[in-house]
């Protein structure tokens, strides 16, 4: 299936969970936020949330500095 992260479509297999796609692209899921189809993802909630074919999702990871 493929996905859209960032602007940018993703492939991936059918009903990986967020979780999952989170640590294929390097992030940490404490310290990112993920908006699917326009809806905040609460981070609870990445284990479980399998994607679906043709879903958008932004996520915003933080960078600390001063």
């Amino acid at each position: 299936m493929t996905i859209v992260v960032n602007g940018h479509e993703v492939a991936c297999e059918d009903g990986v969970t967020l979780l999952v796609l989170l640590g294929r692209q390097g992030l940490n899921p404490r310290t990112v936020v993920v908006e699917r189809n326009g809806t905040i993802v609460k981070a609870e909630a990445f284990g479980d949330m399998g994607l679906e074919q043709g879903d958008t999702l932004e996520i915003l990871h933080f960078v600390g500095g001063g």
